[in-house]
């Protein structure tokens, strides 16, 4: 939740509890070592977290897991409910207490450390019964807290610039911890406590700004691992009374400037501007910064790019993952117009690109720079190149080298690096590069499109890449429609529309999906098109045909026939 993400009018429904201690000894997860990304799965289940973790981020290299909150919230559907506790207990509507553990265990068996996001600045409005069953009213928490645990300001916040004001009264009418009690500190503790002794390895702490960043260093003090990660979410406002720097003693800060300036400069700038970007542009130092493309608040208030906003987008995340600047979040979400919808399938991803997940974590523009990111770890910034406009490239040592093309049209060009010679693979497409022995490789790059290298990815071959096609098709569509592919396989539907897949739309007007098919496989595929009827269009001329090497995979760069 953002300082002001919420609307002042939300309706509120909710409830409370003890915590119940787990037994000590839990797993732990595989040190992350130069692995700092972390996949924020946002409003996912925990058995779906779990499977994530095996499937996808433990394979792609993500160092960290992030979770929604798991406390016991008020009912209802929207995603705001998650940020309203009526108690500490793990019983919220992504999963329980067993499922929380084990999708912990499951994560930490794929070497992928958990974040758990926290809300300890307040507890839920309202009355009535939280999701665990547990009975509340505004101020009445059973067995957790009453009226005299709460600041005294019982207004909502009105005044930025009034340090009281932020910090002592009620964000969008929540109740308002008073922190500075030593029995809310303890209370507090005892959660975080709690979680940790379920394994989780480290915290994001929601609305960070409206608690004295005293009052959380002495509640951070009473853990029984006073040293563990936190992540703070203190969002800079010009001119505010609180800053974001007064909370980097505690550990890291999310710094939200970088968000915003980041789709400025996709928007309305030109990616050469990015040459010192970072401390250079006054923000935090990089080692205590947590930064972003976008989250779930900044991309439903528009103040961030999201994936709506297509190939930038995905650029974005693309230059993120490759610049030294730094602990990197990917978002990973779900589609929505409804600002307040809740996830699909109340939280459960049955897969990838259905149901309206969006699961950015795993594009393939994406999870391939979590390697890329993690092969340059602790490599300075080389070779830097623009154009003046909208097309850079720079590598990171001699470990790795990105280019990217924002500008409208190809961009052909001989790029200079540090990168030893030999072949690699550009893992943004999967295809081989070559790198002379003046480390130098020359590429067209289409528009909107990067090209990536790095010494961990040398060929296309092997475990570099699963068999199967990589899709991609030029296709223009109204609101509500989707593309889809089919086929002769299995794998492809058996020219089923009902069961076509669908491509996503992340570097739109091109649709793109990866399906995995056994290496040799010659087959046959067309396109459709669905709307939100059901009503499908299949494009027109003969079927399309492709046969998958022998080894990596056949990219496939289509234009819908009409």
């Amino acid at each position: 939740m953002a300082s002001r993400s919420l609307a002042a009018a939300l309706a509120f429904v909710a409830g409370a509890a003890t915590v119940v201690l787990a037994p000590p000894g839990a797993a732990q997860a595989a040190p992350p070592g130069s692995k700092d990304v972390t996949a924020v799965l946002f409003e996912w289940r925990f058995d779906s977290v779990a499977r994530a973790c095996s499937d996808t981020l433990g394979p792609a290299g993500y160092g960290y897991v992030q979770v929604s909150p798991p406390q016991e919230h008020i009912q209802g559907g929207q995603w705001w409910t998650s940020y309203q506790p009526v108690s500490y207990r793990i019983a919220g509507r992504l999963g329980d207490r067993a499922a929380f553990s084990a999708m912990v265990g499951a994560c930490h068996a794929a070497g992928v450390k958990v974040v758990a996001d926290t809300v300890i600045n307040h507890m839920a409005a309202g009355s009535g019964t939280g999701t665990g069953g547990s009975p509340y009213t505004k101020y009445g928490y059973p067995g957790l807290y009453s009226s005299r645990d709460m600041d005294d300001c019982t207004a909502q916040i009105t005044n930025y610039q009034d340090r009281a004001n932020v910090q002592n009264c009620e964000l969008v009418q929540l109740a308002d911890l008073d922190t500075g009690e030593e029995y809310v500190r303890t209370r507090i503790a005892g959660y975080l406590d709690d979680l940790l002794s379920l394994g989780v390895d480290g915290f994001r702490i929601d609305a960070a700004k409206h608690i004295p960043a005293a009052d959380l260093a002495a509640i951070k003090a009473k853990l029984g691992n006073p040293g563990v990660y936190w992540k703070q979410e203190a969002i800079h406002g010009a001119g505010e009374a609180v800053s974001p720097s007064e909370y980097l003693g505690n550990g890291d800060v999310q710094e939200f400037r970088y968000a915003r300036d980041l789709k400025r400069v996709l928007n309305n700038e030109n990616l050469a501007h990015l040459k010192n970007f970072g401390e250079g542009w006054g923000y935090m130092a990089s080692g205590r910064s947590a930064v972003f493309v976008d989250n779930h608040d900044t991309e439903r208030g528009g103040d961030t790019l999201s994936y709506k906003d297509g190939a930038g987008y995905t650029l974005a995340n693309v230059f993120m993952l490759a610049w030294p600047y730094g602990a990197p979040d990917v978002h990973s979400g779900y589609e929505w117009t409804d600002r307040d919808a809740g996830p699909p399938n109340g939280g459960t991803v049955n897969a990838c690109y259905s149901d309206g997940w969006k699961c950015q974590h795993a594009w393939r523009e994406i999870s391939s720079m979590v390697a890329f990111r993690n092969v340059a770890h602790g490599q300075g910034v080389t070779n830097w190149w623009d154009n003046a406009g909208d097309a850079i490239a720079f590598g990171r040592g001699d470990k790795a080298f990105v280019a990217i093309n924002h500008e409208s049209s190809p961009l052909t060009r001989t790029f200079q690096t540090s990168l030893p010679a030999g072949a690699y693979c550009d893992v943004q497409s999967g295809t081989g590069v070559t790198v002379n022995a003046s480390g130098q490789f020359t590429r067209t790059l289409d528009a909107d499109t990067a090209v990536a290298l790095h010494v961990g990815a040398r060929n296309c071959g092997g475990s570099t890449s699963a068999a199967g096609a990589s899709f991609g098709v030029s296709a223009t569509t109204v609101f509500g429609q989707n593309i889809y592919v089919t086929g002769d396989q299995p794998a492809l539907g058996n020219w089923n529309t009902g069961a076509a897949l669908k491509l996503d739309p992340a570097s739109y007007p091109v649709w793109k999906l990866d399906v995995g098919l056994p290496a040799g496989t010659a087959f046959a595929y067309k396109y459709i098109r669905k709307d939100a009827t059901g009503t499908v269009v299949w494009e027109s001329g003969a079927n399309r045909t492709a046969t998958v090497p022998a080894s990596g995979t056949v990219t496939l760069n289509d234009t819908w026939r009409d």
